[in-house]
């Protein structure tokens, strides 16, 4: 006597989703949980470029990762350390002082903003952009713009070489002069090279306004410009080899480096010295990022709460279609933890095949995002990282573990006796275990989109309040229009209509308030885009 093995769970689970795939009776499921996932992952793909971008133009605006500003020179070994830890190093020395032309080109005299910089490192972060003019010390090519309009622009990552100057064009027209002639600096008779169009790190300080001057740090002495009494700033930066460790392994050795500079600041008391960082020493560059960052929080916030809703109404849905089905299978003899693991492994399935499904859409929807971002200002976004796929494909598996599963599983205890009696097995409404659980799940849900404990706390407490609010209107107004609809002397229809949101009144009372829940999100979100960005 031969005797058949039944065949495990992982094959049966299998068989169970394609049946239901061919059916279409997932395809409501998929569509919310993809585009659930869809909305957070182009968000987040487009957040997590952004704040690269943002983060990257900030350390062009500091002129690295780390600065460290005095009003006189370092001591040497703040520089030898730095190289120690495998950093690259700039200096710069910023002062005002009065540029003049020859007596030949008029003798005109004119307050200027000093730069004297390390030109083969200068700048570590950013680009310098040129006008015109020969940016690789081309003199001749040099003297042939002198007499032609100047259009072209060129971006460098060096300074001006031995014996030349780069000055602004405010700085020209103040003393007459063109690219090629001679600008005075104090005792040194230096060739203007380049214009400067956009320096990184100028900053904002009062004597910025000036035209700038940007020389050789080699051409500071001849210029006898620095005395004993001169107001100097001094500035060594720092920045990771690009190219030579990770990202993490750079990151690590500057903050290595700020921690053992403070040390040092603090006990060699240096005076007129700090520390310059994206995160302390620019406070305008982390309420920037600060600022970009809630924004983009916030409208994920928005789509979690959309999504926690459709998946929840979509499983309920799918459990309703499934009673009959499981009713037999109960007849046939698989237990309720079987047909448990089943639905289970297959929601599985559903969540990891959708999630991924929705990553990919939202990769491709966040590169519209990137283009009309292209269209109000002219930047160009690092890459996507691989955080935001990872947190759309636990977001998927979270919304169906937290909002699908609770009514599926209810199918493994639908009684065998339903076959013979339909009003048998019906769903019921969650428990207390399983409410709580769902509203454990959507909480830490909406913390993981907020990435902040204050704001998604103010999330889960603001939408919680708004949910009960509305489901209350909501239960409120349907206990009205049943009573306001009389059976005799109202149109058949409108009788009907009533008579049917009457008949589910928990329901239709959920998908009132999830809509007017949804259209709050997009009015506050319209309301304070102004004061976020």
């Amino acid at each position: 006597m031969t005797s058949h093995r039944s065949p495990g769970v992982l094959p049966l689970a299998w068989r169970q989703l394609w049946r239901d795939l061919r059916a279409g009776e997932l395809r409501l499921l998929l569509f919310a949980v993809a585009l659930a996932v869809a909305a957070l992952t182009a968000v987040g793909f487009f957040a997590d470029r952004l704040q690269a971008g943002l983060t990257r133009d900030a350390r062009a605006l500091l002129g690295g990762d780390a600065v460290i500003a005095s009003d006189q020179p370092l001591p040497a070994d703040f520089a030898r350390t730095a190289r120690q830890m495998g950093l690259e190093l700039a200096s710069t020395a910023s002062f005002p002082s009065m540029a003049r032309a020859t007596e030949a080109r008029g003798g005109a005299v004119r307050l200027a903003a000093v730069k004297a910089v390390s030109s083969d490192t200068y700048p570590l972060r950013g680009e310098l952009e040129l006008q015109a003019g020969a940016a690789e010390g081309d003199a001749a090519s040099a003297a042939s713009t002198t007499s032609t309009p100047i259009t072209a622009r060129q971006r460098v990552r060096h300074g001006p070489a031995r014996g030349e100057v780069w000055v602004e064009p405010a700085m020209l027209e103040s003393l007459g002069l063109q690219l090629g002639d001679t600008l005075l600096l104090g005792d040194a008779a230096l060739r203007i090279a380049e214009l400067i169009r956009i320096e990184p790190d100028r900053g904002a300080a009062f004597i910025n306004f000036a035209p700038r001057v940007m020389l050789h740090e080699a051409d500071l002495p001849a210029t006898r410009l620095i005395q004993p009494a001169s107001r100097v700033t001094w500035r060594l930066v720092v920045a990771a080899q690009d190219g030579r460790s990770s990202a993490r392994q750079g990151e690590t050795a500057v903050k290595g480096f700020v921690a053992w500079a403070q040390e040092q600041l603090d006990q060699q008391h240096i005076r007129g010295a700090r520390i310059e960082t994206l995160e302390g020493g620019r406070p305008e560059m982390s309420q920037t990022l600060d600022r970009a960052g809630q924004f983009l929080r916030l409208v994920a916030v928005l789509a979690a709460l959309l999504a926690a809703v459709a998946v929840g109404m979509a499983a309920r849905a799918f459990a309703g279609r499934h009673l009959d089905g499981c009713a037999m299978l109960r007849v046939l003899g698989l237990s309720q933890r079987r047909i448990a693991t089943i639905y289970t492994l297959e929601f599985l399935f559903v969540g990891l095949a959708a999630s991924a499904l929705g990553v990919a859409i939202g990769f491709a929807v966040h590169h519209v995002f990137v283009q009309l971002l292209a269209g109000l200002v002219e930047v160009q976004l690092p890459s996507a990282g691989l955080a935001p796929a990872a947190f759309g494909l636990g977001v998927g598996l979270t919304l169906l573990a937290a909002f699908g599963l609770p009514p599926v599983l209810q199918l493994a205890r639908v009684p065998p006796l339903r076959v013979l009696r339909r009003d048998l097995g019906e769903p019921r409404a969650a428990s207390a275990g399983v409410l709580l659980a769902g509203v454990a799940g959507f909480a830490a849900l909406l913390m993981a989109a907020a990435a902040d404990l204050k704001l998604g706390g103010i999330a889960v407490g603001g939408f919680g309040l708004a949910w009960g609010l509305f489901a209350a209107a909501a239960w409120a107004a349907l206990w009205l229009l049943r009573r306001a609809v009389p059976e005799v002397g109202a149109p058949r229809w409108l009788v009907l209509a009533s008579r049917q949101l009457g008949a589910r009144p928990a329901l239709a009372a959920l998908q009132v308030s999830a809509l007017a829940l949804g259209l709050l999100a997009l009015l506050l979100l319209v309301l304070l885009r102004t004061d976020l960005v």
